[in-house]
């Protein structure tokens, strides 16, 4: 089994992230143990009480896969500073932020990591008084030039959901960067028709993955966590780097 550090990260507005970090396993047997990569994983909508412990299982199991993996509570969360916001556009500067920590080697305990960013959005957005977090993590995407790429878990693209989060939607659409959406086709917030009308006409390289007859919160649940990250390796492999 692997380890795990805690870490503090420094965000925008003297924000202070509460942080770990799980290394990727040395023995792994995984294709990708020595591929460097990181994975950073966003915990569900943090008004909604949305925290980087529900991330602990994907993390668990990528970085037994031999991928490093990062959660963080976003501001505050848990033990992190700052207040939540209710759109989630400060929470893309912690996504951010959470994203460049993982760039210098000093950040980690292998000084000899070589670095290339896979970046994930755990999707946990309901509209009511929803969660969210594909929106915010979608925002973040561009504005990290290591990068690689994106996944989601549940998209809200749904019409209530755009209401609050639609100026979200821009971000993710546009950008070049290799996306896989993985949603349920009973999500219940997003259509299987709605997720590809979105996505009919989004830049880059873009992979869905239907599950059928399962729910938003159905795939969030902890039982879905082993086939998450196996679908996330899948993606990685997918992956063209030099």
């Amino acid at each position: 089994m692997g380890s795990r550090e805690s870490h503090t990260i420094q965000s925008v507005g003297g924000v202070s992230l509460d942080a770990r970090l799980y290394p990727a396993v040395a023995d792994s047997d995984s294709e990708h143990r020595n591929d460097g990569l990181v994975a950073v994983l966003v915990h569900p909508y943090s008004v909604l009480g949305g925290f980087q412990g529900l991330m602990k299982g994907m993390a668990s199991g990528l970085a037994n896969s031999g991928v490093t993996a990062l959660t963080f509570n976003m501001r505050g969360v848990g033990n992190s500073t700052g207040r939540a916001s209710l759109t989630g556009f400060a929470e893309v500067e912690d996504v951010v932020s959470g994203c460049k920590w993982t760039s210098p080697p000093a950040a980690f305990s292998s000084s000899d990591l070589q670095l290339v960013h896979l970046f994930l959005s755990y999707a946990d957005l309901i509209i009511d008084a929803t969660h969210v977090c594909a929106p915010i993590a979608g925002s973040a995407v561009d504005k990290v030039e290591e990068v690689i790429g994106y996944v989601s878990l549940g998209y809200p693209f749904g019409l209530t959901a755009s209401i609050l989060f639609g100026r979200h939607h821009k971000a993710i659409l546009q950008s070049p960067k290799p996306k896989l959406f993985v949603m349920g086709t009973k999500d219940g917030f997003t259509s299987v028709k709605q997720l590809e009308s979105k996505l009919k006409n989004a830049a880059g390289n873009n992979q869905t993955h239907l599950i059928e007859g399962v729910s938003h919160f159905q795939m969030e649940g902890p039982a879905y966590d082993e086939q998450m990250v196996n679908l996330i390796l899948q993606f990685i492999s997918s992956l063209s780097r030099k």
